[in-house]
């Protein structure tokens, strides 16, 4: 238990979309008891998803009003006016022994842990380690995402562009920061794949750093919390592309969510989701739906034309039953056509 005067530990969570971040803390405040937990939410989106995924899973060890969503944007470019409201909002509940930050897939890290030298909560938190998890199916592939082939295209097309590829500046920015790699889907890999994804980890990565190969997100607290780095004390000795930059953006990438009425048929829906990364510059898809007859929510997870579902909890009494799918994929993708592709 943290005295008053200890400051509360930070275990930041980042990663490309897909990789497998919710899944990861979902295991995590599922098999937690020793410790109070909070958590901070980034979804990259109109409408907060991931949340409404963790909740009801952390039971005493994080109960559902210590998970907090920011919806309004990356959370590195929203430190100010997102992250030190949500952390005040967090450290005046009490009690709270370790923060869990769960960054957009977007996210550079570095801005974020710069912000635990600031005055207002320098002496109140500090980050305990900063968590990378990678796909590691894609990695193997040779891509940090299911499908940059389209966007490669699109940029190469335009010669006022620069020509590096955002996504994968995103990707070595994350592994620069990193106290610890969590290289996720090994049951999608035999040992070619897991030796090519970790080998293309190594070349990225600055320093020594411990990389777990794990399936499902599923990796024991002691492992993940408790690292005890003090990031924010070395963070200006982790270089990335944008060192020296003021500002950044995220123009490249378009999010949007699709209502679901109650499907008859969850198959016919997940070939739907499947069906997206074919047809449009869809990255990514994930969210819920109500499944007629089904007291059970069922939880969708898409990285390209992967597709994973599963039923996570009951609906409550309380809550409407219809569904979300939050739709991320590239600048200019026509949500009316890609919704059409998913109600039908």
């Amino acid at each position: 238990m943290n005295s008053p005067l200890a400051r509360v530990p930070c275990t930041i969570i980042t990663g490309f979309l897909g990789a497998g971040k919710t899944t990861l803390i979902r295991h995590l405040l599922a098999n937690t008891k020793a410790r109070r937990l909070a958590v901070i939410v980034n979804e990259f989106g109109d409408v907060g998803i991931d949340g409404e995924i963790l909740k009801g899973c952390g039971d005493a060890a994080c109960p559902e009003e210590n998970i907090v969503e920011l919806a309004n944007g990356c959370l590195c470019c929203t430190v100010a006016d997102e992250f030190v409201p949500a952390l005040d909002a967090i450290l005046a509940k009490g009690g709270i022994e370790h923060i869990v930050i769960e960054t957009s897939g977007l996210a550079l890290p570095k801005p974020l842990v710069q912000a635990f030298h600031w005055p207002a909560i320098k002496s109140r938190v500090t980050v305990d380690g900063v968590v990378v998890v990678v796909d590691g199916a894609a990695l193997a592939d040779g891509r940090v995402a299911q499908d940059l082939e389209a966007l490669k295209r699109q940029r190469s097309a335009d010669l006022a562009l620069d020509h590096d590829d955002p996504i994968e500046e995103v990707f070595e920015d994350q592994i620069a920061c990193a106290d610890l790699v969590v290289l996720n889907k090994r049951d999608l890999l035999d040992q070619a794949g897991v030796n090519s994804a970790l080998a293309t980890i190594s070349s990225v990565l600055p320093r020594s750093v411990k990389v777990l190969t794990v399936t499902d997100g599923k990796v024991d607290e002691t492992l993940l919390l408790g690292l005890g780095v003090g990031t924010e004390n070395d963070i200006e000795n982790r270089r990335t592309r944008h060192d020296g930059e003021l500002e950044h953006d995220h123009d490249d990438f378009d999010s949007f969510v699709v209502p679901l009425g109650e499907v008859a048929d969850p198959s016919r829906l997940v070939a739907r989701v499947a069906s997206l990364a074919e047809r449009f510059d869809v990255l990514r898809v994930k969210g819920f739906a109500a499944v007629a007859n089904k007291p059970l929510r069922l939880l969708v997870q898409a990285v390209g034309a992967r597709v994973s579902h599963q039923y996570d909890r009951p609906w409550d009494l309380t809550e409407t039953r219809e569904g979300r799918l939050v739709v991320i994929g590239l600048k200019g993708l026509d949500r009316s056509a890609v919704t059409q592709a998913l109600v039908g």
